[in-house]
């Protein structure tokens, strides 16, 4: 990991005139990749800016220090993207492109010059703390902000099965550096819009339990998202729903993005590896937070869904 590191931040010393790629459907780990090495880039004296298809409005804060730059682009970097197929929108533009690949999914599956990926951390901004820490650059309260974002937000203000040590130990390290943890944690744990409130008394009428009891599924349908007219900050964290109920060891959250497709979040329980079960649909991600994309009405794809994680229970 050492000399991934080494290569990655020499990577970044030699080039210039950054774009830097986000996911579709953008969390907080991907949007505080991205803004802190923009921020990290910018203050290098590079030109760099962050490629995203949308900014939650809980997440306008992290690019508040962000200078607005325009410039060709020289070099591609993607962050906490495991599949170009991920990058949505941006794909056409940046498929084949990408010179390098920072990540923290084991699934990865991104073609670049250059990879620095451990599956072993938390959150991709791990990743980019143990990288900022290699390149020795100066810590501002901006790019702490960044990273914490990301840390809490994977791992559910380290509540997950995923947080670690050594994850709770780079916490307290940017913690030190001064990073606003009340505020964050607030905004992105403690507040809730009312449409989201709305939204979720919609979805909680759709779960449907299989197996048992061993799995839930929930579905935001296009219909309930135009009728209670949510947009995609709304729909980020439904995933952790159908987990948190008492017996289930696969939570699956079923979100329409066009008429007769639906992007699939899982959350797994005990031994049950999601990553796995994603890769029966062709998607990938961590043992106990994955995701794919599953086609056919509503019905046929809660019924292909269920099939699978027959297997898995």
């Amino acid at each position: 990991m050492t000399e991934q590191l080494q290569a990655a931040a020499a990577f970044l010393r030699t080039h210039d005139c950054f774009d830097i790629l986000t996911h579709d459907y953008p969390d907080g780990d991907t949007l505080g990749s991205g803004y802190a090495l923009c921020l990290v880039l910018q203050q290098m004296g590079k030109q760099a800016r962050v490629i995203t298809t949308s900014v939650p409005n809980d997440y306008d804060f992290l690019q508040k220090d962000v200078l607005m730059q325009d410039f060709d682009t020289q070099t591609v970097v993607s962050v906490d993207i495991a599949d170009e197929k991920l990058l949505g929108s941006n794909r056409a533009a940046y498929e084949g492109r990408i010179d390098l690949c920072i990540d923290h999914h084991m699934t990865n599956k991104v073609q670049a010059g250059l990879k620095l990926v451990d599956g072993r951390a938390a959150a991709n901004c791990e990743i980019l703390y143990k990288l900022f820490r290699l390149m020795d650059i100066q810590w501002t309260r901006a790019v702490a902000n960044c990273l914490y974002t990301g840390v809490s937000t994977d791992t559910g203000c380290f509540r997950y099965s995923n947080t670690t040590a050594e994850t709770l130990r780079i916490a307290a390290d940017i913690m030190d550096i001064g990073c606003d943890t009340v505020f964050i944690n607030k905004v992105m744990f403690e507040t809730k819009t009312k449409k989201k409130l709305a939204l979720e008394r919609e979805i909680y009428n759709t779960i449907e339990y299989a197996l048992d009891g061993k799995c839930a599924v929930i579905a935001a349908t296009l219909d309930i998202q135009r009728r209670v007219g949510v947009g995609d900050g709304e729909l980020e964290g439904l995933s952790s729903i159908p987990r948190q109920i008492e017996g289930v060891l696969i939570g699956i959250t079923m979100r329409e993005k066009t008429p007769g497709e639906f992007k699939v979040s899982v959350r797994t329980n005990g031994n049950v590896k999601a990553s796995d079960f994603c890769a029966r649909f062709g998607g990938g991600g961590h043992s106990a937070a994955a995701g794919c994309t599953v086609r056919g009405t509503l019905e046929e794809a809660r019924a292909q869904l269920i099939a699978a994680a027959a297997d898995f229970v």
